[in-house]
Parts: structure tokens; sequence; C-alpha cells
């Protein structure tokens, strides 16, 4: 878990209710919190924002394509990039890594496993 507070993080997922879960385990590491629920908006909350991390729901994407980490960063190379997925499959991991994710958290392991990652993305000391 990071030790500091970090200043933002842009939290982009069509699904209110698990957005809301994860808004609340984030605002223990950041000072703020930007919730965002389309592509659209994640790019433009990205650019304008400059936040430090996005914590992106893999099927953000109406055609559940990865276009938008490509274009994500392309806007903003520096952006560390957490994909969040119900999928287990490494074939599924492997091609958000190659699109530009810098890790991918199952969401049923979100509890135990986004602070971490957060943390190891962002080359903090824990």
């Amino acid at each position: 878990m990071p030790e500091k507070h970090l200043s933002c993080v842009l939290l982009a997922d069509r699904h209110h209710g698990l957005t809301e879960g994860v808004r609340g385990l984030l605002e223990t590491a950041f000072g703020t919190v930007v919730m965002v629920a389309d592509e659209a908006s994640l790019l433009e909350g990205a650019s304008r924002l400059r936040p430090d991390v996005a914590v992106v729901d893999l099927s953000l994407a109406q055609d559940g394509g990865l276009e938008w980490l490509r274009a994500v960063h392309q806007r903003c190379p520096a952006l560390k990039v957490i994909v969040l997925s119900v999928h287990d499959e490494e074939t599924v991991r492997r091609a958000a890594m190659e699109a530009g994710a810098d890790a991918v958290v199952l969401k049923r392991a979100i509890v135990t496993d986004l602070l971490p990652t957060v943390a190891r993305v962002r080359g903090d000391q824990t």
C-alpha cells in the first residue's frame, strides 16, 4: 500500500456499483479520484487532468477493443494504466499488456491486489 497520498487517479468503468467500491479503496492512496464512465471521458480526462495513474475496466469500450488503451498512451505517454478485468486467461492479460497496460488486476482480487499494484507501477517503496 502506498505510504503517501498521490495527487490524482482517473477511474474509468461503466459499472457504477463496482466503481464506487474501487473509488473508496483508491481514496486511501490518492488525494483526488476522478471517475468517468466511457472512452471519450477517459481520453479527455487523461489529457486535461494528467493523473498519476488511470485504473480502467478492460471492457470500457463498447466494442470490447483495446484502442482506448493505445489512444491514452498517444495522448499521455507517461501515464501509468492499470487494467481491471474479470478474465483470468493469460491471453487477455497479454493482449492488455501488449496494448500498453502497465498492469492487470483481476476484479475478484481488487481488494488485495489493487493498491500494491498501484505502488509497483509507480515505483513506490512499500
